[in-house]
């Protein structure tokens, strides 16, 4: 890991300005390994430098990687005029500048978001090539047929935009329906339903790529992923329709 200047480092944490830290180092407020630091200028690690501000440690992250359980009636946006906004949903311990939702819901739809900072990572997992899977819970007006199961697997074609990639439909209970895709048109699962002639009437994201919502989370909180559900939110998936429920059904 590069070396980064101590008050960049603090700064990029989003609780201070680069004038705030400054002045925290003026006052003897900022210490590193233990020892009061003067210069702001002055390089650190940070994975291996124990920095405290006021004797509290900050973790001096270079990026930040939030998941969200999105409630309904929020929108997926950094900010809005009229509407409250996923980021406004973060606290202001884990708020810092640039955070942004990676991916969109629905307003009405809820579950699982991630927020970060890092631009690179949201590429990667949002790239049409990358065809990271995404499951979903919905909720229909009416039950999940078999007739509906084939057409999702086989494709569905929507207005203007073409036929789906193939999908995996599973019937959960008499009218939800367990659905994972690896695209993401404009409210396309609602709209794949359509065409089979049900609406929904509600819908949950409970996964992306290999990385499950957290069940303990409550809907509007957020907390920061591990470094192992970093590297499931990144891990490959199988992109064959066969092995998606193959993997699916033995998890």
């Amino acid at each position: 890991m590069a070396l980064v200047r101590l008050d960049k480092a603090l700064a990029d944490q989003g609780m201070w300005s680069r004038k705030d830290v400054k002045a925290l180092i003026r006052k003897g407020q900022v210490t590193v390994g233990g020892i009061p630091e003067t210069d702001p200028g002055r390089k650190v690690d940070r994975d291996k430098d124990r920095v405290m501000v006021s004797g509290r440690e900050i973790a001096l992250k270079e990026h930040l990687y939030l998941m969200l359980h999105k409630p309904a009636g929020v929108v997926s946006a950094t900010r809005d005029e009229r509407e409250r906004t996923v980021v406004d949903l973060v606290p202001p311990e884990l708020k810092r500048p640039g955070l942004f939702p990676a991916g969109r819901l629905d307003k009405d739809t809820t579950g699982m978001m991630i927020l970060t900072d890092d631009g690179d990572l949201a590429h990667r997992i949002l790239s049409p090539r990358s065809h990271v899977p995404k499951t979903y819970i919905a909720l229909l007006d009416r039950p999940v047929t078999e007739e509906m199961v084939r057409a999702f697997a086989a494709g569905i074609p929507l207005k203007g935009e073409g036929e789906c990639l193939p999908a995996v439909l599973r019937p959960r209970g008499e009218r939800e329906g367990e659905v994972t895709i690896c695209e993401g048109m404009y409210h396309q699962i609602k709209r794949m339903f359509t065409v089979c002639g049900a609406t929904v009437l509600a819908l949950k994201r409970i996964s992306m790529g290999a990385l499950p919502l957290d069940p303990q989370l409550e809907e509007g909180a957020c907390r920061e992923l591990t470094g192992e559900e970093l590297a499931l939110l990144e891990r490959r998936m199988p992109l064959d329709l066969g092995e998606i429920a193959q993997e699916k059904e033995s998890n």
